[in-house]
């Protein structure tokens, strides 16, 4: 019998180097797990960049994927979280047939009842933008398709942070700290005793 697949979120800090990206998806694709949505961007730390990956998976198997992203070297920390550990967004773009939200003014209500905004408006296509969960946004794109206005759409991937009140990477970072500090002092102790 095969093990249930939850929906996993994979935070994974690292340094900014060229190549790490394919590294970490080629993790991945020898467990042959799809990657349902991949966000890269800068960390709240100079120098450490935050991918945040999603999937479906088992436990056994995010565990093992999960210990095989830490092992690269530019790799910091990783750890894989379900959706009541964390807190997400997402955002997406609707580019809209101008002429057809003139028309229906059922289209300018879709988009104020789902809590969307409109960021341009010119003769040819009106720009909608929503941040949210998958399932509202989605929402919106159903609501807007049945009026057959939409154009163009695109979601962004997941972003999301921990509802834990301090960062595990700053922990990990911390304890890297004391441990460096902890070795000078005893390298300095046994310099000073060879003299």
């Amino acid at each position: 019998m095969e093990k249930e697949k939850v929906f996993y979120t994979l935070i994974v800090f690292s340094e900014n180097f060229a190549g790490l990206l394919n590294q970490v998806t080629a993790v991945f694709t020898r467990r042959q797990v799809n990657i349902e949505s991949l966000n890269v961007s800068a960390s709240s730390i100079k120098g450490v960049h935050k991918y945040t990956i999603t999937c479906w998976s088992t436990e056994e198997q995010i565990q093992i994927i999960t210990k095989q992203i830490e092992k690269r070297i530019d790799v910091l920390q990783a750890h894989y979280f379900t959706d009541d550990e964390i807190f997400i967004q997402e955002v997406a773009l609707y580019k809209l047939s101008t002429s057809k939200v003139l028309e229906n003014p059922d289209i300018s209500s879709a988009v104020r009842h789902h809590g969307a905004k409109i960021v341009e408006v010119n003769p040819t296509y009106t720009v909608v933008s929503k941040q949210g969960l998958t399932d509202e946004i989605m929402s919106l794109y159903y609501a807007l398709n049945e009026y057959e206005c939409v154009l163009q759409y695109v979601r962004s991937g997941r972003i999301a942070i921990t509802k834990s009140c301090t960062e595990y990477l700053d922990q990990f970072l911390e304890e890297r700290r004391r441990a460096y500090a902890e070795l000078c002092i005893q390298n300095k102790s046994k310099a000073d005793e060879r003299k």
